[in-house]
């Protein structure tokens, strides 16, 4: 667990790199403030809740989090969880919604990080993560097609409506879609220049001048859809009573900012050199979402776009989160006029630009070609992640790889006959269809002994039906775990040798499995002489085996 002293980060004053992080906080919030409240559209509430999440989440997470330069913002794939999550709520609930929703990740976030369970990323699978970052970047495409059109479907789907809006094409908005192609166009070419930090405000920029000067009026604007403030908003205290509805939500959420964290965690070291504690990030990145939910904020994660541009914008310490908080609630107050008037197709358009940029496809050719099951993993994710609510994707994804590597692992178990070279290194073989006469015959499987695979196991011994004093030596040195279904096996096979006048012998035996054995009853169904535990030499119980097994037949 956490120790208090842990939580203590390495927060100095700036100093010396005072003006380095001012330069990367104001970067930083220039360029993402459009992108906060483009994500706050894909989680389908007020755009200005993105930028409370900048300005209270990202500054807390700077203080508690282990990495120095890992940016805790808003990302695509926790703001599209949450839309998924908060369709069909009114506008009301959603709010009421949203505020518990963010509690509950920060919540489940600090208890994995004071519980140091930063290795539980592990149990995502990579073909899970790639199956559902490109299933997240598609429905981010799809999901700004309405606002980049000005086309309107009835529809809930995301996929739906595209297909609603290519049979009613005649009805879109031509002057939403200039506005969103212009946008879309600037980006791209600023993108290519000296420019290309800022190619995102000054794309934004010119298409609300645009606007403005050709007075296309159709067109909505983020003051339309948006309510600014005043000034900063004030604690709000969550509705107890939708915690259980949106626990597992909460989960499904969790995971995926955890998994993005720690992929940012792995990737960025510190100014020392050495990489950050995943877990401690976690509990930094819950203490954000924590706060950040009572002042309704979407949830904030680990993002690899906003840390990577923090260090390219000059960041030095953790301050540049810091400051571009600062700056963020700066711009918002004092020129919310102006953002006030950006359009919605300009906003529409960067949101594209970052679906397309989302997603994986090197990542995914990977995938397909490490084998068939990581390819039907990784498709599965992606088909749910299109047609199921977001929140439930990414659990039935890991649970899908459960089961599969479950079913894989049961299909891999092998029993070889090992066979003794005189003057020479055994020879692995495969196992014979049956046990030779007056014979040692040994045995080693690989592969997991875990019940599914116990069938297969069975299948594969030798059988003694027409052998005469079989003796079978079983190698189990490697194995840790035992289940009831492989011991009832092997009681069985050892009854069956005993039918034909043989006996089983079991070697390289680990001292826990040794209990196992006891407690169940199987040593003393085959006697405590025939059970050798391993020992710090390879073969030594396997020699011992071998030459209880010669004095036996000899006797």
């Amino acid at each position: 667990m956490i120790q208090p002293k842990e939580m203590v980060t390495d927060f100095q004053p700036p100093r010396k790199n005072l003006v380095a992080d001012l330069i990367a906080g104001l970067t930083f919030a220039v360029v993402n403030i459009p992108s906060s409240m483009a994500h706050a559209m894909m989680a389908t509430v007020n755009p200005v809740l993105g930028t409370y999440t900048l300005i209270f989440g990202m500054p807390i997470a700077a203080i508690f989090t282990s990495s120095v330069f890992m940016n805790v913002s808003t990302t695509s794939a926790l703001s599209v969880a949450v839309g998924s999550t908060l369709t069909g709520m009114t506008s009301a609930k959603k709010g009421e919604a949203l505020i518990v929703l963010v509690i509950l990740v920060g919540i489940i976030q600090i208890l994995l990080g004071l519980f140091r369970q930063g290795s539980l990323t592990r149990f995502v699978p990579n073909s899970v993560m790639v199956g559902f970052a490109n299933g997240v970047a598609v429905l981010i495409i799809l999901g700004q097609l309405s606002d980049f059109t000005g086309y309107k479907s009835a529809y809930a789907n995301k996929v739906a409506q595209t297909l609603d809006m290519v049979l009613n094409v005649d009805e879109i908005s031509y002057q939403s879609f200039a506005i969103g192609l212009i946008t879309l166009l600037l980006v791209l070419i600023l993108s290519r220049t000296r420019l290309r930090k800022i190619s995102a405000i000054l794309a934004l920029t010119v298409a609300t001048a645009l606007v403005q000067i050709v007075q296309w009026s159709s067109i909505p604007l983020i003051q339309n859809v948006a309510t600014f403030p005043t000034r900063l908003p004030r604690p709000t205290l969550p509705d107890f009573s939708l915690i259980t509805s949106l626990i597992i939500p909460a989960l499904s959420i969790t995971i995926v900012g955890l998994v993005q964290g720690a992929i940012v965690s792995q990737s960025i070291p510190n100014p020392n050199g050495k990489y950050p504690d995943v877990s401690r990030d976690f509990f930094g990145q819950g203490i954000a979402n924590f706060v950040t939910g009572f002042f309704q904020g979407i949830p904030a994660g680990g993002s690899m776009s906003g840390t990577s541009l923090s260090i390219n914008s000059g960041a030095r310490t953790r301050w540049a989160n810091i400051f571009a908080g600062v700056f963020v609630a700066i711009i918002i107050l004092a020129f919310e006029q102006f953002v006030g008037l950006v359009p919605m197709p300009a906003l529409a358009a960067l949101v594209l630009l970052a679906g397309f940029n989302s997603l994986q496809i090197p990542a995914a050719t990977i995938v397909y070609q490490t084998g068939l099951v990581p390819s039907v993993l990784m498709g599965l994710t992606f088909v749910l992640t299109l047609i199921i609510p977001l929140q439930y994707a990414v659990l039935s994804g890991v649970a899908i790889s459960v089961l599969l590597y479950a079913i894989n692992q049961s299909n891999q178990v092998k029993v070889v006959e090992i066979v003794l070279v005189p003057g020479g290194l055994p020879e692995e073989r495969p196992a014979p269809p049956e046990l030779p006469d007056n014979q040692a015959t040994i045995l080693y499987i690989f592969g997991s002994i875990f019940f599914a695979a116990t069938k297969k196991i069975e299948k594969s011994l030798p059988s003694p039906e027409n052998s005469n004093r079989p003796v079978v030596i079983l190698g189990l040195r490697g194995h840790y775990e035992i289940s009831s279904t492989f011991i009832k096996t092997l009681l069985g096979y050892a009854n069956d040798l005993k039918t034909h006048g043989g006996k089983l012998m079991i070697t390289g035996i680990d001292p826990q499995i040794k209990l196992i054995l006891d407690r169940t009853g199987f040593t003393a169904a085959i006697g405590d002489e025939n059970i050798f535990l391993k020992t710090s030499h390879f073969f030594e119980g396997m020699n011992e085996a071998i030459q209880a097994a010669d004095l036996w037949l000899a006797a």
